[in-house]
Order: structure tokens, then C-alpha cells, then sequence
């Protein structure tokens, strides 16, 4: 109960409540925003997934190629010997 004393004085009166489907509705608007706050979470997570995963294979690649590299001084190196004679190596 309420009081309103612009409209009834000093009375008490009844304060309606919402109806049953009023109520309904606001549970199903509720709920669907909790899902929508859910699923973005879900997508926010998968995304830094996905982020970590690329820097990972970033990092592989890198590597690769840093090893690529030094496997191919080695070859030439080696190359190098075989093509200058053995006094230019002292």
C-alpha cells in the first residue's frame, strides 16, 4: 500500500501490481540479456584463444626461420671450405 496525497489526501490505497504476463515478460527479457552477457563472454574468451594461438605459432615461425638461417651458414660454410684450399683456412 501507498500513500498519494496529491490525488486521495491522507489515504492509504492499494498499489497494483503487474499482472501475470507483465511479469512473464520481464523474466524472458531478463533472461535473454543474462544469455546475450554469456555469450559474449564466451565469445570474448574464444577470441583471446585465438589471439594467444597466432602469437604462439608467431613465435614457431620465428624460430624456424632463425634456425633455417643458421642451418644455411653452416651449409655455406662448409661449401666455402671444400672451394678455398687448405692454406686460406690457417
Amino acid at each position: 500500500m501507498t500513500r498519494c496525497p496529491e490525488e486521495c489526501g491522507k489515504q492509504w490505497r492499494p498499489v497494483q501490481g503487474k499482472s501475470g504476463w507483465e511479469k512473464q515478460k520481464e523474466e524472458e527479457a531478463r533472461e535473454e540479456k543474462e544469455e546475450r552477457k554469456k555469450k559474449k563472454k564466451k565469445k570474448k574468451k574464444k577470441k583471446n584463444q585465438k589471439k594467444g594461438k597466432t602469437i604462439e605459432v608467431r613465435k614457431m615461425v620465428e624460430e624456424w626461420e632463425i634456425w633455417d638461417e643458421e642451418e644455411q651458414v653452416a651449409k655455406s660454410e662448409a661449401e666455402a671450405k671444400k672451394l678455398v684450399p687448405e692454406k686460406f683456412h690457417r
